[in-house]
């Protein structure tokens, strides 16, 4: 049985940027990080939208508001360095018609707020020139937004920790089953072998409240899973959009709504609507886990979260499975899109921490026992504040375990 210093579960972008900053805090501490699956980021970070948010929407002193444009400037930085894939080419948010420009008015004095730098609001002519076939009222220029590669950022991130402390290690196609209090520390039973860990942080993304139980963390909140689709731009259509495009967030909808983001790889995703999922790691309009359906449809929170939303979620659900439907609602910013234009492509998942009430939890929540330390809840925009995250995790280490 080995032992560690650290153990940290999960090899998300939050696990991975948490393990780079442990180590580059304390590069003489033996650490694992442990994921069940084959390779890094297999899960929400490999399959997001690949975009560097530039801070815009959140509560001015959450931690998302703060971590996020910390993380944001943090990350491009981390790209330049070690040649991950990135293009910081700015976004346009774009309200179609004059009943969204409160809402837009709304979000610019958000912006401004958050310091996010060289937001400027810009009318139907300035927007045509970012993005011509792009028709709405008004937009916010949203410069410092970027697309990455974010399977790469995660590999980049492991790879330069071990870098650091070569008695660390990296352990993969792994699964955590249990944790025991040992002493002083914590028994790390995984489906291969068992681990000592002095300290344990669990970043378990879509299953962080099953594994916080695990450890004996009191948790009131579920983890939800939530599906998004994504079409792909043909490539005689890909002109029509340059980089980014989104819609004014209806503020009534937990999510940002479909938009446009070029890839690094030069694709041009549409995407993604969000439909509940009857499997928390299932990528398949038909998926299905017995154990996740119910578990989710079992829970107060789900139905709340159900009834608060019941004609978004009626819309998503018709649009998940209608081509025509989908593009419809492209159409609404891109008026020339046309059914030939577009072809289905992958799905993510995001988990969503509810709580009985149907609420989802607006901000990152990061607990602390006297053991270990758990992301319970890391949604959006957490891949690009990773590394704010990170040092914050490192803080609460540092400030519980010395």
């Amino acid at each position: 049985m080995k032992n560690y210093d650290v153990i940290v579960v999960g090899g998300g972008i939050v696990g991975a940027a948490t393990f780079y900053k442990m180590q580059k805090r304390y590069p003489r501490k033996e650490m694992l990080l442990i994921d069940k699956m084959s390779v890094l980021a297999d899960h929400q970070t490999g399959n997001n939208s690949g975009v560097i948010h530039s801070g815009l929407y959140y509560k001015p002193g959450s931690l998302k508001a703060e971590n996020c444009v910390k993380g944001r400037h943090e990350l491009v930085s981390f790209a330049k360095e070690y040649n991950v894939p990135h293009d910081v080419c700015g976004k346009v948010v774009v309200a179609v018609d004059s009943s969204e420009m409160g809402s837009l008015n709304k979000i610019h004095a958000l912006g401004i707020e958050n310091k996010i730098e060289g937001i400027e609001l810009i009318n139907s002519d300035q927007l045509r020139d970012i993005e011509p076939e792009c028709r709405g009222e008004a937009a916010l220029w949203v410069p410092c937004t970027g697309i990455i590669d974010f399977r790469e950022a995660t590999k980049k991130m492991v790879e330069v920790a071990i870098g650091i402390q070569p008695l660390s290690a990296v352990h993969l196609s792994e699964e955590v089953l249990d944790f025991n209090p040992e002493g002083e520390g914590t028994l790390v039973t995984t489906s291969k072998a068992k681990y000592f860990a002095k300290h344990l942080i669990v970043c378990g993304g879509l299953q962080a409240d099953r594994l916080a139980i695990k450890d004996g963390v009191k948790l009131r909140e579920k983890v939800v899973g939530f599906r998004g689709d994504y079409y792909e731009l043909n490539d005689h259509a890909k002109h029509k959009v340059r980089n980014l495009i989104y819609p004014v967030p209806n503020p009534d909808f937990p999510f940002l709504g479909v938009h446009f983001t070029r890839m690094t790889n030069g694709e041009i995703e549409c995407g993604p609507n969000a439909v509940f999922t009857f499997k928390r790691e299932g990528y398949g309009k038909t998926d299905f886990n017995l154990r996740d359906t119910v578990d989710a449809l079992g829970y107060s929170g789900t139905w709340k979260l159900f009834f608060n939303n019941m004609s978004f979620g009626i819309n998503e659900y018709r649009r998940a499975f209608s081509k025509r439907l989908f593009l419809k609602t492209l159409q609404h910013l891109v008026p020339s899109l046309t059914m030939d234009d577009i072809r289905p492509g992958r799905s993510g998942v995001r988990a969503m921490l509810l709580n009985r009430q149907g609420d989802t939890g607006d901000d990152f929540r990061i607990e602390t026992t006297d053991r270990s330390i758990h992301v319970l809840n890391a949604p959006s925009p957490a891949a690009t504040a990773s590394l704010a995250i990170g040092d914050y995790v490192a803080d609460r280490y540092a400030e519980k375990f010395g």
